[in-house]
C-alpha cells in the first residue's frame, strides 16, 4: 500500500523548522543543509522543478516512497532509463513532454541499443498500460517519484550526481558553464517506433571554430600533469625512503612500539612540547610538517618574530580557525580577522596582493567560513618560499636539530621480515 505521507506536500520552510526543532538544530543555515543533502539523495523532492535541493520558502516537497530510496541500493542501468524516457512519450504529453536533455539522451541510447530497441519499446508499453489503470491522482503522484528517482540518478546537466563520486561532476556545480554538450545529434526517426512520439526538438549543430576550439580544450588537457612512470616511481621511492623511519611497520620506534604493546610513551612523546631530533629533522622535509606540528609551528612563529614579520603565521592560523567556527560565530569573527590583518590601519597589516586583496574585500560582504581563502593562499606561498627557508637555514633551528642525539640506531627490518616482502 503507498505510504499515506507520499499523497500530501510540505513547503520548504515547513521542513526547515520541524529539522530545528525535533534535530535540535540552532542554526538555521545547519538546518537547510542538511535537509539539503537529504533532497540530493532523493529522499523528498520539489514538485515544480527538477532541481533537487531544499528552499527555506513556499515552495511544495514531497516525500519519496521507500521503494525508490537510495538506501536500498539501487543501481538502475541504461536500460531502465531508456524505457523510461520511452514511457513517457506514451504519456499525457502536455505534462509529461521530454525536456531537451531528456530527448537528447532518448536518441542517443536508442542508438546505443538499436538491436534491442523492440523490445524495450514493448517494455514501455506495457509499464504505460499499467499506468493508465490507475487512479488519475495514484498516477500522478507516482510519476512524480519516478521523474525524482531519475533526476538522482540521471540529474540535469550542471547538478552534481550524487550516486556517482566523481570530482569533474562536482565541479560543474561551481562551473555550471563548463558543463560538457552532447556531441550526438538527434535521430528524427524516432517517432518511427511510436505514433504518439512527439518531434524532438532540434540541436544546433556546432561551427567549426567551436570545434577547433573543443579539440585545443581537449589536447590542453591530456597533456596537462602528464609524468612519465619512471619518475613517478623515482618519487615514490624517494618519499618512501625519506619517511620509513616515522613509519612503526617498518621502524621500530623508541622507547617502543605503541601499536604492538601497551606502552604509549611514544605517543605522549610526540603529543608533548618538548621536540627530539627525530622530530625537529621532519620539520625539514617540506613546510607543511612544521605547519601540522604544534611544537613546530611555535619555534616558527619565534623566528618569525625576530623577523618581524609573525603577523603572516597568526594570520594564516586565525583563517584556519574561523573554518572550525559554528556558523554563528562566523560573521563576528571575520569581521575581527579583517580588522586586525587587512582592514586600513590595521595593527598587524599583512602584504597581499591587490587580487587577494580585492577578492576577499568582496568576500567578507557576505562572510562565511572561506571568506579569506584567496589571502590565505598568498600568505601561505609567501611563508613556503621566503620566510621557511631562511627558518630551516637558521642558527636556531640547526641549533634544536643536534641538541640531542640518538641514543641507539633505528632497527631495520628483520631478515624474516624482509623474505616475507620478496615473496
Amino acid at each position: 500500500m503507498q505510504s499515506v505521507s507520499a499523497f500530501f506536500c510540505l513547503s520548504g520552510s515547513d521542513i526547515v523548522q520541524w529539522m530545528q526543532k525535533n534535530l535540535n538544530i540552532e542554526d538555521q543555515v545547519e538546518a537547510l543543509h542538511l535537509g539539503t543533502l537529504m533532497a540530493a539523495h532523493g529522499y523528498f523532492f520539489p514538485i515544480s522543478d527538477h532541481v533537487l535541493m531544499l528552499k527555506d520558502d513556499g515552495t511544495f516537497y514531497r516525500f519519496q516512497t521507500p521503494y525508490f530510496w537510495p538506501s536500498n541500493c539501487w543501481e538502475p542501468e541504461n536500460t531502465d532509463y531508456a524505457v523510461y524516457l520511452c514511457k513517457r512519450t506514451m504519456q499525457n504529453k502536455a505534462r509529461l513532454e521530454l525536456a531537451d536533455y531528456e530527448a537528447e539522451s532518448l536518441a542517443r541510447l536508442q542508438r546505443a541499443f538499436a538491436r534491442k530497441w523492440e523490445f524495450i519499446f514493448m517494455q514501455a508499453e506495457a509499464q504505460a498500460k499499467v499506468d493508465k489503470k490507475r487512479d488519475k491522482i495514484e498516477r500522478k503522484i507516482l510519476d512524480s517519484q519516478e521523474r525524482a528517482f531519475w533526476d538522482v540518478h540521471r540529474p540535469v546537466p550542471g547538478c552534481v550526481n550524487t550516486t556517482e563520486a566523481d570530482i569533474k561532476k562536482s565541479s560543474r556545480m561551481k562551473q555550471p558553464h563548463k558543463t560538457r554538450k552532447s556531441v550526438y545529434g538527434l535521430q528524427n526517426d524516432i517517432r518511427s517506433h511510436s505514433p504518439t512520439h512527439t518531434a524532438a526538438p532540434e540541436v544546433k549543430e556546432p561551427t567549426e571554430d567551436e570545434l577547433r576550439n573543443q579539440i585545443q580544450l581537449w589536447q590542453t588537457q591530456l597533456d596537462r600533469h602528464r609524468l612519465k612512470m619512471s619518475k613517478v616511481a623515482e618519487s615514490l621511492l624517494s618519499f618512501s625512503e625519506q619517511y620509513i623511519e616515522y613509519d612503526p611497520f617498518f621502524t621500530t620506534p623508541e622507547p617502543s612500539n605503541p601499536w604492538i604493546s601497551d606502552d604509549v610513551t611514544s605517543w605522549e612523546l610526540e603529543a608533548s612540547k618538548e621536540a627530539g631530533q627525530q622530530r625537529v629533522k621532519r620539520w625539514g622535509f617540506c613546510f607543511d610538517e612544521v605547519l601540522k606540528d604544534p611544537v613546530g609551528r611555535e619555534q616558527f612563529l619565534r623566528f618569525l618574530e625576530s623577523e618581524f614579520s609573525s603577523e603572516n603565521l597568526r594570520f594564516w592560523l586565525a583563517v584556519q580557525e574561523l573554518k572550525k567556527r559554528p556558523i554563528r560565530e562566523v560573521p563576528s569573527r571575520v569581521q575581527e580577522i579583517w580588522d586586525e590583518f587587512l582592514a586600513s590601519g590595521a595593527p598587524s597589516a599583512i602584504n597581499v596582493d591587490s587580487r587577494s586583496y580585492d577578492k576577499t574585500t568582496q568576500n567578507i560582504k557576505d562572510p562565511g567560513r572561506y571568506a579569506f581563502q584567496d589571502a590565505q593562499e598568498h600568505i601561505y606561498k609567501l611563508m613556503k618560499s621566503d620566510s621557511y627557508s631562511r627558518f630551516i637555514r637558521s642558527s636556531a633551528y640547526q641549533e634544536m636539530l643536534q641538541a640531542k642525539k640518538k641514543v641507539k640506531p633505528l632497527k631495520r627490518l628483520e631478515t624474516s621480515d624482509q623474505e616475507y616482502f620478496k615473496m
